[in-house]
């Protein structure tokens, strides 16, 4: 994304629209309108848990032994998702969500722009109805 298309850093809420109109600029939709969104949501909460420790548990997968009293990075009262986009991931059965989100870490300090991206692979049960699961971070 060139500079001049964001927001200054700081802006707070107000850039934010902004930021997902980059996004959405830069890499067109390729998917289906339910799985985008399927995408998403699965997306901003597995960021939140990875980041803030809340619902870590709906993924043990992702992060395993997270019961162990793992101190959060940053805090769940100063972190928000800027913007978000699911796309392809270079085949059918894979896609990405790109993140760009704030928060405020252990130390206080708080900073905007963070990007995260999140790797998923499409999942078919015995029914026939498919599934997103996040791939562990490597």
């Amino acid at each position: 994304m060139p500079a001049s298309m964001l927001p200054p850093r700081g802006e707070g809420v107000v850039g934010d629209r902004a930021i997902q109109q980059t996004l959405e600029r830069a890499w067109p939709a390729d998917l289906p309108a339910g799985d985008e969104r399927q995408l998403l949501a699965a997306g901003r909460a597995l960021l939140r848990a990875d980041a803030t420790g809340i619902g870590r548990g709906r993924w043990p997968e992702v992060f395993p032994g997270s019961g162990r009293g793992l101190a959060p990075a940053f805090s769940a009262v100063r972190f928000r998702v800027q913007a978000a986009i699911a796309r392809r991931g270079g085949r059918p059965d894979r896609a990405v969500v790109h993140l760009v989100w704030a928060g405020a870490d252990r130390g206080g300090t708080y900073s905007d722009g963070r990007i995260t991206d999140l790797h998923f692979t499409r999942t078919a049960s015995t029914k026939g109805a498919s599934t997103w699961v996040p791939q562990p971070r490597t």
